[in-house]
């Protein structure tokens, strides 16, 4: 089997003027990135803003494991097959970040025969938008510390400075630094940090705002820290707001490429779901809902974290209503979660899928709590049997969800179409009646339990000492009806990431609690989970190259 870098390089792709016709988007709207790459014009919302919304599709997964699940691959699978069956629809992603891309997952295309291409150029430089939220972020960190050493008239204490720097990297060294280190005009010496860009509040910023306007009142709102009498201090009281739009202009614009079989993807912004809220950006879902019949959009990682913050913080801000979820499995990943090594996934094994199969049960439990018609989908593996496929389809079908065999790793768009038929059927014949988990009245730690309990099946929750000052904090400064954005790891419902399956009788435990105020969102730290990750023993990143022509290799 060729590799997916393999199939992206042979893939004959249309020009993005084409593609973008498809779907009614004339070239005067198109900014060019190259022949197939294309952001789209602020002046195309104005034009389309008028029309019908199309049905709006997400797509999510049971809890990450090593043997993979392939959201990705199914949301761009489901697409191509729609547009097999002639119908007009739309995928809308989020952009992949090097960190995973030199680290350990891998890039964010897709794979197989159901991936968008430009592959390597997606996976890499893309359009330039996260070094745009780069440059914005670092911006203000600079202008933060050059108020200090200029007279530090807004009187910031640099003991409370909650501002940190980003890099689109896993680089587990600038966690926490030392920077002013030098003589007096190298700056106040203090203690700071990094994260990596797609956790930074900027690329929360960016996804929720719903045009330049409201990006920049947004931006204003961001605390960088607070002063000597704990008062918060915003971007806007040290005049950077301005400048940081400035670098943002573009960046805010939707992006278009197309998958193998020529349906347009609509790629845009990228949080990560376990630290940040993992979906793409609003303005990219709302213009795919105005362009097409159907939207296929993704949310990081498994239910428990994309989709939760999918429906409880994009869908409450931007006004959308999904009216149905697929939720991906694997036969695979299920006997995992059974206990089955990675290394003995292939052979079947009855008792252990049924064993693991409790993830996957709890994921579709969570789903209906917001009364969304779920379809549950396997990506299918040459060494799946039918005897398990059978047991899953069972299992779903008692629980009322539609059930759909996924071949489109193999096959592109003709392996996702008894998938698509099963959505179609659901968006035709089943009514969502989506809402949110918790209502904005709610205190912030009646959110945090909501989403403990309800979503994860904790038993309670345990604040650290300093945690309990910072959500008093944030409470007294007038930001508790904020939905709550939980920062977790993805492989277990648990905040223990050895917790596979569905545990029980444990306690989520959370060690810091901040506002980001511009985004719109509390955020909860849990367990162990890193804004900065680190690189693997043997990352990625050794066995990608280039020849002496440019064709990239190693990238998957």
């Amino acid at each position: 089997m060729k590799t997916d870098i393999q199939i992206a390089q042979e893939a004959q792709m249309s020009h993005i003027r084409d593609v973008a016709a498809s779907v009614g988007i004339q070239e005067d709207d198109l900014e060019f990135y190259g022949k197939h790459k294309a952001k789209l014009s602020n002046e195309l919302w104005d034009k389309v803003k008028d029309n019908p919304d199309g049905k709006l599709v997400l797509v999510t997964a049971i809890n990450p494991t090593p043997a993979g699940e392939g959201k990705t691959t199914t949301t761009v699978g489901l697409g191509e097959a729609f547009a097999r069956m002639d119908k007009k629809a739309m995928i809308a992603l989020r952009e992949p970040s090097l960190g995973p891309c030199f680290g350990i997952k891998g890039g964010a295309a897709g794979g197989g025969y159901a991936q968008v291409v430009p592959m390597e150029d997606l996976n890499l430089h893309f359009t330039g938008d996260f070094h745009a939220i780069t440059s914005a972020n670092n911006l203000l960190a600079a202008m933060l510390d050059n108020h200090i050493q200029q007279g530090n008239a807004l009187q910031i204490d640099p003991r409370q400075i909650v501002w940190k720097r980003c890099l689109d990297m896993n680089d587990r060294a600038l966690r926490n630094i030392v920077v002013g280190l030098g003589s007096k005009m190298d700056g106040m010496v203090r203690e700071d940090h990094f994260v990596i860009t797609v956790a930074s509040e900027i690329m929360a910023i960016l996804c929720l705002a719903d045009d330049l306007a409201d990006l920049r009142v947004r931006l204003g709102k961001i605390i960088v820290g607070y002063n000597f009498a704990g008062e918060p201090v915003t971007a806007d009281q040290l005049n950077a707001t301005g400048a940081m739009a400035a670098l943002l202009k573009d960046a805010i614009k939707p992006n278009l490429i197309q998958t193998l079989e020529h349906t347009p993807a609509l790629v845009h912004g990228g949080p990560f779901a376990n630290i940040a809220h993992g979906c793409n950006s609003v303005r990219a879902t709302k213009m795919a809902l105005k362009l097409c019949d159907i939207a296929i959009t993704e949310a990081g990682f498994g239910a428990d974290l994309g989709a939760e913050k999918f429906m409880d913080i994009k869908c409450r801000m931007a006004g959308l209503k999904p009216d149905a979820v697929v939720l991906v499995a694997t036969v695979r990943a299920l006997k995992y979660n059974g206990g089955v090594p990675k290394n003995e996934l292939g052979a079947e094994n009855l008792d252990a899928l049924k064993k693991g199969i409790v993830n996957l049960e709890k994921h579709i439990e969570n789903i209906q709590k917001y009364d969304v018609p779920v379809v549950v989908t396997l990506n299918s593996f040459v060494t799946d049997t039918d005897a398990e496929n059978d047991y899953i389809r069972r299992f779903c079908e008692e629980r009322g969800c539609e059930f759909a065999l996924s071949e489109v790793w193999e096959k592109g768009g003709e392996g996702g179409i008894e998938l698509a038929e099963k959505v179609l059927d659901t968006l035709e014949n089943k009514t969502s009646h989506y809402h949110p988990l918790y209502e904005d009245s709610k205190s912030l730690k009646e959110k945090i339990e909501i989403i403990a309990k309800e979503i994860y099946g904790a038993r309670g929750v345990v604040y650290e000492p300093a945690a309990q000052k910072q959500i008093a904090k944030i409470e007294e400064m007038g930001f508790s009806e904020f939905p709550v954005c939980m920062a977790k790891n993805q492989y277990s419902l648990s905040d223990d990431a050895k917790k596979l399956g569905r545990p029980t009788d444990f306690d989520i435990h959370i060690r810091e609690v901040y506002v980001s105020a511009g985004a719109g969102f509390v955020v909860a730290l849990t367990g162990a989970v890193m804004t900065m990750p680190g690189l693997p023993k043997v990352p990625a990143a050794n066995n990608i190259d280039v020849d002496g022509e440019g064709k990239i290799t190693g990238l998957f």
